[in-house]
């Protein structure tokens, strides 16, 4: 087995991407107020500064800064990942684990990691903040990112840090997917 090592930088900014194994999957957007409520749970125990989210029906992406010192994002995720798992309980669990997930009493609901990028600068962090907004537009979800509910770019309107009209559409070859 591969030896995975995560870039754990202190206080930096990261991009996310975490996806569930069902990739057919509506969950997170039908018990969105579950996921809401393990990310808030996850994030008053351990802050961080959210800079943008965006829930798609099967998978999610983020960008987050780590307060100075503190480079655990990965507890924080897999406390958001339980968090949701034991609020949907077992009516939404694949009916087929493999003999690993069952061996390590996961689940199954999401797919065992994630894939996350360290910002390297103004302009990376531009762009990976971008595609959080732009993603429902690029699954052909909604035509405007504005129409989807379940992101920040709302926030980010409401605040100033974008124009309402921002059309969203990311483009090729991005990344996080």
């Amino acid at each position: 087995m591969p030896n995975y090592r995560r870039a754990r930088i202190a206080g930096a900014s990261y991009f996310f991407t975490l996806a569930l194994a069902d990739r057919s999957s509506t969950l997170l957007t039908e018990r969105i107020n579950d996921l809401r409520h393990a990310y808030a749970l996850t994030i008053r125990e351990a802050p961080i500064v959210c800079e943008a989210f965006v829930v798609l029906p099967d998978h999610l992406h983020a960008v987050w800064t780590l307060p100075p010192g503190d480079s655990a994002f990965s507890e924080r995720w897999r406390k958001i990942k339980h968090r949701f798992s034991r609020a949907v309980g077992r009516t939404a669990h694949p009916t087929h684990r493999s003999e690993s997930k069952r061996a390590k009493r996961e689940c199954g609901i999401w797919q065992r990691r994630f894939w996350e990028h360290l910002i390297r600068d103004e302009d990376d962090f531009r762009r990976h903040v971008e595609y959080c907004w732009g993603n429902p537009v690029k699954h052909g979800l909604v035509d405007r990112a504005v129409d989807w509910p379940f992101s920040t770019i709302h926030r980010d309107i409401r605040l100033g840090r974008v124009d309402a009209q921002w059309a969203g559409r990311p483009t090729e070859g991005a990344f996080g997917e």
